[in-house]
């Protein structure tokens, strides 16, 4: 499940970043999720609340607080900027299903509005991460 996987890496990045930082106990974990990544929010939040639940004392408390990040895409050829949101619309639920387990795989899908060009790059909006933890 490609949910566990990316709450298992936050809730491990968190652990690294409260041990560097000396925390007894983290209060709070920003996430931000990029909206090319296509996750199941609901899902994701209840997998991570599991994680953290069993994985470390310090983190048990710790309240979530997740930011989507609008997917925005840039063509290298005429410099046209758009909106994942927009390509979107245009994709089958399969194909959309293929670029949310691997997004490299969008410029096979996508296309620029402007040029039609598939030569583009996500400048904004890809992945998951932690932004960073509050703790005492």
């Amino acid at each position: 499940m490609h949910e566990w996987a990316l709450a298992e890496g936050i809730v491990s990045t968190a652990l690294k970043e409260a041990e560097r930082g000396k925390f007894t106990e983290v209060t709070r974990i920003n996430v931000k999720i990029g909206e090319l990544q296509q996750i199941d929010g609901d899902l994701f939040v209840s997998l991570l609340k599991e994680i953290l639940q069993v994985e470390d004392p310090k983190l048990k408390r710790a309240e979530v607080v997740f930011e989507n990040q609008e997917a925005i895409l840039k063509c290298r050829v005429c410099g046209h900027e758009w909106l994942f949101s927009e390509s979107k619309k245009g994709l089958s639920d399969e194909d959309a299903e293929l670029i949310h387990f691997v997004p490299e795989i969008a410029h096979v899908y996508i296309r620029c509005p402007a040029c039609k060009s598939p030569d583009f790059e996500v400048t904004k909006g890809r992945g998951v991460w932690l932004e960073s933890i509050e703790g005492e």
